[in-house]
C-alpha cells in the first residue's frame, strides 16, 4: 500500500510539476504528516525531489528526471476503460484505482502528448445521467461488479416492478450504464438448455449474497451485442398500441419534440391528406400515457383511432374548457 502511495505521489510531482504539501495531500487523500514522511523516503530512495521554501513554494522534481515506473496493476488497468465516466468508475469500486492509473497514463506519455492529453481532459466531459433525476441509488452495484470480475456465482432478493420480491441465484456477465440507470445481465445458475440471460435493474438488488460458487462464462457471449439486441426488444415491446393520428405540420414537429427515437420513424411516415394535414400511426403504451402525449399537441393533433383514447381526450378538452369557463 504504502509502495503504490510513494509511487502515485512521484507521478504527480512528473506530471504537475510543483506541488504543495496541502496539494499533495488532498489528491492522495493522506495527511500531511504523511506527505512529509514520504517525501524524505522517495528522497532516500535515490529520487531527486527538493523543497522550494516561500509563498509560491511546494515540493518538485529536478529538471528532465522521469520515472519508467508507471506499469498499471489489474485494477487500474480495469478502470482505463471508465475514465471518460469517472462517476461510474466510484459506483463500481474503481475510483482510487482510476485516478491511479490516469496518472500512471500522464506519465508514460512524451511531453507534448502529455500537455495535449491534459488538455482534452480540462476542456471535455461527459455527464452521462439524464436531466431532471435523482441519481439511481445502487448500493449492491460494487458486489455485482466484484462478482462479474471473478465469476462469481450470487443469490439476490430482487424487487420487481409492483410485484413482490423474488430471490434469483445468478452468474452475473456484465453491468451495463444506461442514461444513469445501472442495469446487470445474468444466467440463471444452474443453468439450463434454453434459458438466455436476463436483464436486472441494480437498484432494485435489496439483498446480495455471494455463495462461494464460480461459474464459466458462456463462450463468445458479446455484452455490447446482447444490450443492443435487448434494448431494442424492450422498447419494441413497451409500444403494443397503435394509434391513427391526423397531424398539421405543427403538430408533427410537437409530438417529434416530445417522442423518443423509436417513435421517429413513424412520424417520418405519416401520409399527406385531403386539407394539409398529415396521417401517422403512431405506436403507444398505455392509453393513458398517449392523453398526456396527444393532449401537448392541442388542436394540431386529432386522434381518430383507438375510439378509447378518442374518447378519453374528448373528456379532457370538455373538463379543460371547463374549468377554464369557470
Amino acid at each position: 500500500m504504502r509502495a503504490s502511495r510513494l509511487l502515485s505521489l512521484l507521478l504527480l510531482l512528473q506530471n504537475r510539476g510543483r506541488l504543495t504539501a496541502a496539494q499533495i495531500a488532498a489528491e492522495l487523500e493522506v495527511s500531511e504528516r504523511t506527505v512529509y514522511r514520504d517525501v524524505e523516503s522517495l528522497s532516500a530512495a535515490g529520487v531527486p525531489v527538493y523543497a522550494e521554501r516561500g509563498a509560491g513554494g511546494g515540493y518538485r522534481l529536478v529538471d528532465g528526471y522521469r520515472t519508467r515506473l508507471t506499469g498499471l496493476n489489474s485494477g487500474e488497468a480495469d478502470s482505463v476503460f471508465l475514465a471518460a465516466v469517472p462517476q461510474a468508475a466510484a459506483e463500481l469500486g474503481l475510483g482510487a484505482e482510476m485516478a491511479a492509473a490516469h496518472r500512471k497514463l500522464l506519465a508514460a506519455l512524451p511531453e507534448g502528448m502529455r500537455e495535449r492529453a491534459q488538455r482534452v481532459r480540462d476542456r471535455f466531459h461527459l455527464d452521462a445521467p439524464a436531466w431532471f433525476r435523482d441519481p439511481d441509488r445502487a448500493p449492491h452495484l460494487a458486489a455485482i461488479a466484484s462478482a462479474v470480475w471473478e465469476q462469481q456465482v450470487v443469490e439476490v432478493r430482487y424487487r420487481r416492478w409492483r410485484a413482490e420480491p423474488v430471490v434469483h441465484v445468478l452468474a452475473p456477465l456484465g453491468v451495463v450504464l444506461k442514461s444513469g440507470l445501472w442495469y446487470f445481465v445474468a444466467l440463471p445458475y444452474p443453468a439450463a438448455p434454453g434459458r438466455g440471460p436476463l436483464t436486472f435493474r441494480a437498484s432494485r438488488v435489496e439483498e446480495l449474497t455471494v455463495t462461494g460458487e464460480r461459474f464459466d462464462r458462456p463462450d463468445g457471449f458479446d455484452l455490447a451485442a446482447y444490450w443492443e439486441a435487448w434494448s431494442r426488444e424492450f422498447e419494441a415491446g413497451l409500444y403494443r398500441h397503435t394509434a391513427r393520428v391526423l397531424l398539421t405540420e405543427r403538430g408533427l414537429e410537437l409530438l417529434r419534440a416530445a417522442s423518443p427515437p423509436v417513435l421517429h420513424d413513424a412520424l417520418a411516415a405519416a401520409e399527406p391528406q385531403p386539407g394539409g394535414r398529415l396521417l401517422a400511426r403512431v405506436p403507444f403504451e398505455t392509453v393513458e400515457q398517449a392523453v398526456a402525449q396527444f393532449a401537448q399537441c392541442g388542436p394540431d393533433a386529432e386522434v381518430l383511432e383507438p375510439r378509447e383514447l378518442r374518447e378519453r381526450l374528448l373528456a379532457l378538452a370538455r373538463a379543460m374548457v371547463r374549468r377554464y369557463a369557470d
